[in-house]
């Protein structure tokens, strides 16, 4: 592996998992989801992977009107790639969750590749007050919560984008996400190069010990080859150790506060651009190049900011 490769930062700006009363410093509004994902790809960021909030709870929204509030007007200061997500919240059904890839056609789409059970309900034991009472409800119900993505689900999604070019950050949270995977490659379903970002240290998912990630490097290598590109998340206080693992790996990182609240043990990052700056000093100290937002768009084969409907 050349040290002059280039790695694709992407950044998460602020998810479903994470409510208001966790941090000050989670975009909710449309205006501070904007000013977030600029200040991200100004530090380094070449994909921007966006969801949508109610701008009055802080509750995830995955209405095409929520998402319009602010895709164009990111569009238009920034070079960066962006990727609207299809995962929504683990609580939505697979037709809600698709409609804003399917109406505005961005260059990249998250799309997860398994149900797993999705636990949450454990921050219960760090936090005790909350700003909206939604946030204490949504955090008890994930107990007994499965992030549906079935095969149905899955085909739902690829069918519904076919014709729109978008290319899938396949979002891959155990071994078995990876079978899933090759099984849509086999089919003809997907193409490569494929753009699989494995997630580690979801509560229901893998785990984030090293061994973790190079059994899931090892798996994705033997079943695609050539035919992908590797990025990881970690979640929580994981997310910097597995991002410097899996770069010496020959893999790309996604950091953001959709992942992560955390800048350092007890410290709350003040922003998805703190997260950047600090993963991108990680990289280039480990001799690596950070990949242009065009760049990216070469490596995994992206249509271009021109061909999206937004």
């Amino acid at each position: 592996m050349a040290a002059s490769r280039k790695v694709i930062i992407t950044c998460a700006v602020t998810g479903a998992i994470h409510t208001p009363s966790m941090s000050p410093h989670l975009p909710v509004t449309p205006d501070e989801i904007i000013d977030d994902a600029l200040a991200a790809a100004e530090a380094g960021a070449a994909i921007l992977h966006l969801h949508a909030r109610n701008p009055e709870t802080g509750r995830p929204d995955q209405t095409p009107e929520a998402f319009g509030r602010f895709l164009s007007r990111i569009k238009q200061q920034t070079n960066a790639a962006i990727n609207i997500t299809t995962g929504g919240s683990p609580f939505m059904k697979v037709e809600e969750r698709v409609q804003p890839a399917a109406i505005y056609k961005p260059e990249v789409a998250s799309l997860n590749m398994g149900s797993i059970n999705f636990g949450l309900y454990h921050l219960l034991d760090r936090y005790k007050e909350f700003k909206f009472e939604w946030e204490r409800e949504f955090l008890e119900s994930t107990r007994d919560l499965v992030f549906r993505n079935s095969f149905k689900d899955i085909e739902y999604i690829l069918q519904t984008c076919y014709g729109n070019d978008t290319r899938f950050e396949f979002e891959c949270y155990d071994i078995a996400h990876l079978y899933n995977l090759k099984h849509f490659l086999d089919r003809g379903l997907v193409k490569p190069p494929l753009f699989v970002q494995s997630v580690f240290g979801i509560l229901g998912g893998i785990g984030t010990h090293p061994e973790d990630v190079m059994h899931m490097k090892r798996i994705a290598d033997r079943l695609f080859g050539d035919q992908y590109r590797w990025s990881v998340l970690g979640a929580g206080s994981s997310q910097m150790k597995i991002a410097a693992q899996a770069a010496a790996m020959g893999g790309n990182v996604r950091v953001g506060l959709e992942d992560s609240l955390w800048i350092g043990p007890g410290k709350l990052a003040a922003s998805n651009a703190e997260q950047v700056r600090q993963v991108r000093g990680i990289l280039e100290n480990l001799g690596f190049s950070i990949a242009t937002p065009d760049e990216a768009r070469e490596i995994l084969s992206l249509k271009g900011a021109d061909k999206t409907a937004f």
